[in-house]
């Protein structure tokens, strides 16, 4: 049931998490990462509107559903690169916020496979889908009805 439709919503408030997004998306993280991220983080958030949103731009985007779905038992596949699987554990981290765990061990697993400036948009990322997610929780957004909007090519 929706609570809050985004057209009540205050002046410039949907902007402003659409330019915070827009960042993440355009910021050089690969896109496989950000579809895993996105749809590993709605899974724990229970976020059903999402988890629809991101399975459905995931497949669009390539991703297998196979891995989509497993993605709350990844720790039990072979399907994620150790890469993959330091971004998972990270961005279960950064979610559940564990106040008597501290992130040095992910942090040192993360810092194998990226730079500081690469950690520091990962954090970004997960911070902007959680965000997503409890916005859209408290709204009650209906899930099932999102369409992944086609990508416009431009003519040379």
């Amino acid at each position: 049931m929706e609570r809050i439709s985004y057209q009540e919503l205050p002046p410039d408030f949907l902007s402003a998490l659409l330019k915070g997004q827009h960042y993440v998306d355009t910021s050089g993280i690969d896109h496989t990462l950000l579809h895993l991220i996105k749809m590993r983080v709605s899974q724990i958030n229970s976020c059903a509107y999402c988890i629809d949103m991101h399975l459905k731009e995931g497949l669009a985007d390539g991703e297998t559903a196979l891995r989509l779905i497993s993605l709350t038992a990844w720790r039990e596949t072979p399907y994620y690169s150790p890469k993959e699987q330091a971004v998972l554990a990270f961005a279960e981290r950064l979610t559940k916020l564990p106040a008597d765990e501290h992130s040095d061990d992910i942090h040192d697993e993360l810092s194998k496979y990226f730079s500081r400036n690469e950690i520091a948009l990962l954090t970004l990322a997960i911070i902007q889908i959680n965000s997503w997610n409890r916005l859209v929780r408290s709204f009650g957004n209906v899930p099932g009805k999102y369409e992944v909007k086609k990508k416009v090519v431009a003519a040379l």
